[in-house]
């Protein structure tokens, strides 16, 4: 599972070189809180790059660590400067923002971290992981729009005027969140098929014939819902490769539903059979077993041998089969974020 990270982003400005203690314009000031912006967004872009192109959890932590750090850095500073002119109102408001950004990847991204631990054990847990991870974006997001508004109202009543325009990296930013909704959309799509194929496994496990009778009809309900939702979903840049491979994953989780599944469940119902003639003979005396006891006991054992030899054939061929269109999709995810998640070197 991957995350996305929404991020603060500078305004093009007209530069000037400023004491970072002392500002002889509003100008200057200004052009001193946005190359603090431009530090936190490098450090920003650094941790996305993580998330999409490393498998490394340390790398990733050691980046998040580096960005709170940068924010961090960025509020000795601004702190430390004086206000234009002794104004404190719009210094407040942007130390203000720097905190709630920071407190977001402390606490909020701190929890979801937490989440993801368990994620994988229901469909209900990775949808809530993957719905906080929107709630903090959205609050990241919101936190954006108050410094937006806080940065013009400033410049306006300095007469200001802004060259407002995206950098470079501000434009691969919003490439980089579009493209981590798209996969996480098409994930969670996955995710819910895959989680009913896990609780069909784990009643094959236990042996438990009812259930495995109700998880194969939730799978193929699963399976064709999933197929529906994959084809109404957008492709992100006519790409299809998760697309494809998600099906493709889907399509064996149906056979299995479909043809390999009740098979087993032909061999655990006969297993059951014997279970049964078996306790019932090892009651029965020797002295007392009848000629069609006996019969009734070597026939299901026969039955039962030929059946087992068969049902590991087709659990060897499944699990291969599964295996590889599971291994294909992850390269698919992977190859899918490599290309579309911008590169860029700072």
């Amino acid at each position: 599972m991957f995350k996305k990270i929404l991020l603060i982003l500078p305004f093009l400005m007209l530069t000037a070189h400023c004491d970072a203690q002392k500002f002889r314009t509003a100008l200057d000031y200004m052009n001193f809180i946005s190359r603090q912006q431009v530090l936190i967004v490098k450090s920003s872009w650094r941790y996305t790059q993580a998330l999409a192109h490393s498998k490394n959890e340390k790398a990733i932590d050691k980046k998040r660590d580096i960005l709170i750090r940068s924010i961090d850095r960025a509020i000795m500073k601004i702190t430390k400067a004086t206000g234009f002119e002794g104004e404190t109102e719009y210094k407040e408001k942007v130390l203000n923002n720097l905190q709630i950004n920071k407190n977001l990847l402390l606490e909020e991204y701190s929890e979801i971290i937490d989440m993801q631990a368990v994620a994988d054990q229901s469909y209900d847990a990775m949808e809530a992981y993957i719905l906080a991870q929107e709630l903090a974006d959205q609050k990241m997001a919101e936190a954006q729009k108050e410094y937006e508004e806080n940065f013009y109202a400033f410049a306006k009543k300095h007469d200001i005027k802004i060259f407002d325009g995206k950098s470079e990296l501000g434009k691969k930013m919003e490439i980089s969140n579009a493209v981590f909704d798209y996969h996480n959309d098409l994930y969670l799509i996955f995710f819910k098929v895959h989680f009913n194929e896990g609780n069909l496994l784990e009643a094959i496990a236990a042996k438990d014939i009812s259930a495995i009778r109700q998880n194969i009809n939730a799978l193929k309900m699963a399976v064709q819902e999933g197929l529906e939702e994959v084809d109404k979903k957008p492709l992100y840049k006519k790409d299809d490769r998760i697309a494809k491979a998600t099906k493709e994953v889907f399509q064996i989780h149906l056979d299995e539903a479909n043809n390999t599944i009740p098979q087993i469940l032909d061999y655990l119902v006969i297993n059951e059979d014997f279970e049964k003639i078996k306790a019932a003979i090892e009651k029965t005396p020797e002295s007392d077993r009848t000629k069609e006891q006996i019969d009734r006991y070597n026939a299901k054992v026969d039955e039962l041998e030929s059946k087992r030899e068969a049902v590991n054939k087709l659990i060897d061929k499944l699990f291969k089969e599964r295996n590889k269109k599971l291994e294909r999709l992850d390269k698919a995810n992977a190859k899918f974020l490599d290309k579309h998640v911008p590169k860029y070197t700072i």
